[in-house]
């Protein structure tokens, strides 16, 4: 990417939560893709679904307070297409039934470089269609969980077909909801981003994704206007600020949106939806991960009208609180009636001479 002009101001151009889907290419890193992002929109920025530098496709960059989405994010299916070299000449329909047992539950251990430790683990492989075979080169399509090493799938195969393999080339086409119809390269976004500053936002506000776009799956509740700023704040939401909701059960993850479709938090439902009804009182949703900004609705609670000293005062207090009294003058002892003397107890006269007898 080249270096911004000499003597130009940064610019912050996005200043929202969102997510943008790149179209990571081959060379650099997932990180350094992200950090050139953030560096064209003036903006923080973090990555899900880390890309190895030689495989190119579907990168989320999350925006501003979406990156708080990143362990959500990370744990969305996968799909890759795939172009695995054989080392040795192998029958084609070999392959195909080879590849039709590599459904389902796997085992796996991350390959030698690669970013965690390699302990053994279990992936599930939804499906796995090969597109074409020429000669030593398989190409083929695979659907499956999120932390799944195509590569280490590659070698195994190779292994099965008593031939040997290894990966040859990998593209990301889809993660989670998110698919190649919705990525955008680097130059689209310094394109989009040199516009903006020009005036014209209309194509960097259509590559942003709201954040709402990155949690279809999850069971929505939707809350009146009244108790938004309270849950930007921290606070739990009671039956009375639901109007409406889908089926969840209890400690399920759930999104929580305005009446007009806004982007309120995630939350952690307290009860399951069919223990209340919208509009009771009661606690429903603690919220995990708030995403509007405190002050977007007008707030509806009032603040307890007891005045609270200073922290600095109250330390002040608790210090003189724990201090020991001065010692008396002329070593007189503190005679204060109920009070203890400190230090240990003196033995008694008996207890000194008393001589252990054997009968």
């Amino acid at each position: 990417m080249d270096e911004p002009a000499a003597g130009m101001e940064p610019v912050h151009l996005w200043d929202r939560s969102g997510i943008i889907v790149i179209d990571k290419p081959q060379g650099p890193s997932s990180h350094q893709v992200a950090a050139w992002v953030g560096k064209i929109l003036g903006c923080q920025v973090g990555h899900s679904g880390t890309l190895d530098p030689q495989v190119s496709g579907v990168l989320l960059i999350m925006l501003g307070n979406a990156v708080r989405l990143a362990p959500l994010l990370l744990q969305h299916d996968k799909e890759y297409i795939c172009l695995m070299r054989l080392h040795n000449d192998v029958d084609e329909e070999r392959i195909r039934n080879v590849a039709k047992e590599f459904t389902g539950r796997l085992y796996q251990r991350p390959p030698r470089k690669s970013a965690v430790k390699r302990n053994l683990r279990i992936r599930e492989i939804q499906n796995l269609e090969i597109l074409s075979i020429e000669g030593r080169l398989v190409l083929f399509r695979v659907d499956c969980d999120a932390g799944t090493y195509i590569r280490s799938l590659c070698h195994h195969m190779g292994f099965a077909l008593g031939a040997g393999g290894h990966m040859q080339e990998l593209r990301r086409t889809r993660s989670g909801s998110f698919t190649e119809d919705s990525m955008y390269t680097l130059f689209d976004v310094e394109d989009a981003a040199v516009a903006a500053r020009q005036g014209d936002r209309s194509l960097l506000e259509k590559m942003v994704v709201s954040v709402d776009a990155a949690v279809p799956e999850l069971p929505i509740v939707v809350v009146r206007e009244a108790a938004i700023d309270a849950l930007c704040h921290g606070a739990s939401l009671a039956g009375v600020g639901v109007i409406s909701c889908m089926e969840f059960g209890k400690d399920q993850t759930v999104a929580v949106l305005t009446e007009k479709k806004e982007f309120v938090c995630l939350g952690r439902a307290l009860v399951p939806s069919a223990s209340f009804k919208p509009g009771e009182t009661g606690l429903v949703v603690a919220p995990t991960t708030v995403f509007m900004q405190p002050g977007t609705y007008p707030r509806a609670w009032t603040k307890s009208d007891k005045v609270y000293p200073p922290k600095s005062e109250r330390k002040k207090a608790v210090k003189r609180a724990g201090e020991r009294p001065a010692s008396r003058p002329g070593g007189q002892q503190d005679r204060r009636p109920g009070r203890r003397p400190q230090g240990n107890a003196p033995r008694k006269p008996d207890d000194r001479a008393r001589v252990k007898r054997y009968h």
